[in-house]
């Protein structure tokens, strides 16, 4: 793995507000608290902060990537600018990276390389770039293919990438692009682009996972005698719903393969019933209900009260 310059030049752990030897699960914690606080979109927001918490996570986030890293900063800083590997080893000024062959200092360094001196500037691979994009809530579960742009970049390159979403794509998941980063440098390989998804919600349906959650509301006779009802589902088709006698409200009822279809399989469809009161009676209607009331000889109220 190729060494980053700035990896010398920056504390990451700093950015995130970790110690270095947090675990990846706080590193994760850390990084995707700060990522929505300091996000461009957000209320106070800081493009300048957001790029700098995620250069810092894309590098101690990456198991590989952060041993690399702790393994650089062992060698503790020299003078502004540069490092040494510690009495009588190595004193490099960065300024001096642009011109200097790095080949048999950093194999010297890390314990690999080629032997010998020569051959030119070592290859090193690009920067690893973030984006976003925003989906439709449906689009997210039928999966698309859209672009992003990608501007503003070290060597003022503006360029589209082509991105294949998969369907049931999550708020916020992270898709990796291999390659479709930033150029490389001597020859090196590019980094990598993270797209990041963001799902917009929906007027009818919600999701948890691979579930999808669904409110319909019943009328009181419905609840009370049970009813077979129509159910919509999200490719705009209906399952019949048996609701029981009795059923409270707020009973929530799972529609077997009726939620979000993904690679790792499909989940269910949670209807969740609710009584609903009608604001207005007819004549025949509150004659009814006067009659039923009449009859009732018992209360909810005298029933225990349980938090369930």
């Amino acid at each position: 793995m190729a060494v980053q310059r700035e990896w010398f030049e920056k504390d990451y752990y700093a950015a995130l507000g970790v110690s270095s030897t947090a675990s990846a699960k706080e590193i994760t914690k850390a990084y995707r608290k700060l990522a929505r606080e300091h996000h461009p979109d957000a209320s106070g927001g800081s493009e300048d902060r957001f790029k700098e918490i995620s250069a810092a996570y894309d590098v101690i986030g990456d198991e590989d990537k952060r041993k690399e890293y702790d393994r650089g900063r062992r060698m503790g800083p020299a003078s502004a600018g540069g490092f040494a590997s510690g009495p009588g080893g190595y004193n490099v000024q960065f300024d001096d990276f642009d011109d200097l062959d790095l080949s048999g200092l950093f194999g010297n360094l890390f314990g690999r390389g080629r032997r010998g001196g020569g051959g030119g500037p070592v290859p090193m691979r690009g920067v690893d770039q973030e984006a976003r994009i925003h989906l439709g809530f449906r689009e997210a579960i039928d999966g698309v293919t859209t672009t992003v742009h990608l501007g503003g970049g070290p060597d003022g390159d503006s360029r589209r990438v082509k991105v294949r979403v998969p369907r049931g794509v999550d708020d916020g998941q992270r898709i990796r692009l291999a390659g479709k980063g930033g150029a490389g440098r001597n020859g090196g390989p590019h980094g990598d682009l993270y797209v990041i998804v963001e799902v917009a919600a929906d007027d009818m349906f919600g999701r948890k996972g691979r579930n999808l959650t669904l409110s319909i509301p019943v009328t009181f006779p419905e609840a009370a005698l049970g009813a077979e009802i129509k159910v919509p589902t999200i490719d705009d088709s209906t399952v019949t719903l048996k609701v029981p006698a009795g059923t409270k409200s707020g009973t929530t009822f799972r529609v077997k393969g009726r939620g979000v279809e993904t690679n790792k399989g499909i989940g269910d469809l949670l209807v969740t019933v609710e009584i609903t009161v009608p604001k207005k009676l007819s004549a025949a209607e509150r004659e009814a209900i006067e009659a039923l009331a009449a009859v009732t000889d018992w209360s909810p109220r005298d029933e225990p009260i349980t938090t369930t």
